[in-house]
């Protein structure tokens, strides 16, 4: 492996959060003691096909075409030289990703950190004043992005003075003109001298929006990627070398990485990897392809199970649920269609992935489950002390995994003397399972997808309609919550379904459109404090 013998970029190292304001972490199990120098990347793929005999095994299917071990390996190695010997990137240095879930993205991924680099994945339906505010957070300095993509960060680059180099891949089915990914891995051999990287080396930041619509984001070192192969996979899911893997997370959620890459390539298994997928579109996955193990949204099983009896999924066997509570209806609703007991599970950007979870055999009805092997769980009263079984609380978790933010304030919100606290309400019963409540702070949580009240707001307000707007997030049956706006429109509009169009047409074109009011309520005034602060409590009551 390639030693640190280049300029190292410590950008990252030099933002993590002080010492003392970091969580506790628990390396007391055997499998999370890693050695002092390791590359989760080359953990992961080279030694899978060095070591391990799997080079001629699927890694990755697509409807693009499959990659074996292998061809994964060599597209990450040829991409690693691009990185390093044609773009300049050094060990540290942070490179956005964009793209969505297709063989590509992740052989970028992997390429990445095999290099040193830190990669920092975006959402796809992201639009440029958001990639901004990540650029600039993360001090960006180059970019891989699915050509299909490519306009969004176009028009981003104006404004991100870091961002110098940008390459585009799966360039043939993108506009013209820009800088090919794959140009350039033809002229490069398919192996590259691996960077020797520290456990304690970060590789990835994985923002967050929070509920300011701030972005936070979250840094994890090589150590974490792979305490997360080893904890609720090993522990919970169980799954095999001969699995196939699907679902609906997208890569740039630490969801989709663990549950989507990261967790068959460790085992040896298979995952497929589909861009667009609906309710019957991944059913219809699982038929073609014989997938076995699912991983989605509580919202897409609502809507699969009346489905699921015209397509043949009996190859089915593990389907787990993450993102939003997952309903006691939903759950049954499933089982009644499939026989399939889900497995629900919380997990955060903040911890990287699933820390409280139950196999098959362990699911209560309304409970996400007992902390993994691995993890500690309690109830925190406002005070910080832990509550006794049956009180509601505020979650707090610790193990091998933990929140990190780069060079943010709000560090000290989420770490309480030792403790993440992760935002959940939550009470615990007599027998250790988690049983939840509700967010404790104003995120909205609509089909998996987080989303920040006051961004929606910020959004709102630039239209030359709206005077003051607040937006809540309101019950419901098929995603959980969508996101409500409350509208006070200035002097000379009318409050009518048309403006309401125009409005939610604003947003999804301005911010993600998954972001967008579904409901628009028009007021004369808004509720607010004597100092002029919204009073959202009000607006949910």
């Amino acid at each position: 492996m390639n030693d640190y013998t280049a300029h190292v970029d410590r950008f990252a190292r030099d933002r993590l959060p002080p010492v003392d304001q970091q969580p506790e972490f628990l390396f007391e199990r055997p499998e999370f003691q890693y050695p002092d120098r390791i590359n989760c990347a080359v953990e992961l793929l080279d030694r899978a096909v060095h070591e391990r005999g799997w080079g001629e095994r699927i890694a990755l299917y697509s409807p693009a075409g499959n990659y074996s071990y292998r061809h994964l390996l060599d597209e990450a190695n040829r991409i690693a030289r691009v990185l390093v010997e044609d773009m300049g990137l050094v060990p540290g240095n942070r490179v956005l990703l964009r793209g969505p879930n297709n063989p590509q993205m992740a052989a970028c991924w992997f390429a990445i950190v095999k290099a040193g680099g830190i990669a920092v994945a975006t959402m796809p339906l992201l639009r440029a004043k958001e990639l901004i505010d990540v650029v600039h957070k993360a001090e960006v300095s180059h970019a891989l992005c699915d050509a299909r993509l490519a306009e969004e960060l176009q028009t981003a680059l104006a404004d991100c003075p870091t961002l110098k180099q940008a390459a585009y891949f799966n360039s043939a089915q993108g506009p013209a003109g820009l800088d090919s990914l794959e140009a350039r891995m033809v002229t490069k051999a398919p192996d590259f001298a691996n960077v020797d990287t520290a456990r304690d080396d970060t590789c990835i930041i994985a923002f967050t929006s929070g509920t300011t619509g701030k972005p936070k984001g979250t840094m994890h070192f090589h150590r974490d990627v792979l305490a997360i192969c080893d904890a609720f996979p090993k522990s919970v899911l169980k799954a095999v070398e001969s699995d196939i893997f699907c679902g609906t997370p997208p890569l740039a959620f630490t969801f989709g990485l663990g549950g989507m890459v990261l967790f068959p390539m460790r085992i040896g298994a298979s995952t497929v990897l589909v861009e667009r997928l609906t309710p019957e579109s991944l059913l219809k996955t699982v038929q073609d392809y014989k997938a076995t193990v699912m991983f989605t949204a509580p919202t897409f099983y609502r809507m699969m199970a009346p489905l699921a009896k015209d397509v043949d999924i009996r190859s089915l066997r593990k389907c787990v649920s993450a993102g939003e509570a997952l309903p006691g209806a939903t759950r049954q609703l499933w089982l009644d269609a499939t026989g399939i007991r889900i497995i629900d599970g919380i997990g955060s950007t903040e911890m990287l992935h699933i820390f409280i979870s139950h196999t098959e055999d362990e699911a209560r009805p309304g409970a996400t489950g007992k902390a993994i092997p691995g993890y500690r769980a309690c109830i925190l009263d406002a005070e910080g002390q832990p509550l006794p079984p049956g009180q509601i609380g505020r979650l707090a978790v610790k193990g091998p995994t933990g929140c990190r933010y780069l060079d943010d304030p709000r560090q000290a919100n989420y770490v309480s003397n030792g403790w993440n606290v992760t935002g959940d309400a939550y009470l615990m019963d007599a027998d250790g399972y988690f049983i939840y409540q509700s967010r404790t702070d104003d995120m909205i949580i609509s089909a998996g997808y987080n989303i920040g009240g006051p961004e929606v707001e910020d959004c709102l307000l630039a239209h030359p309609a709206v005077a003051e707007c607040g937006v809540i997030g309101v019950p419901d049956e098929e995603r959980g919550q969508v996101v409500k706006a409350y509208v006070v429109l200035k002097a000379g509009y009318v409050g009518d379904g048309a403006m309401a169009k125009t409005l939610q047409e604003h947003v999804k074109n301005s911010i993600a459109p998954y972001k967008y009011p579904r409901l628009v309520e028009f007021r004369d005034v808004l509720p607010r404090t004597e100092t002029g602060k919204l009073q959202r409590f009000r607006l949910r009551d």
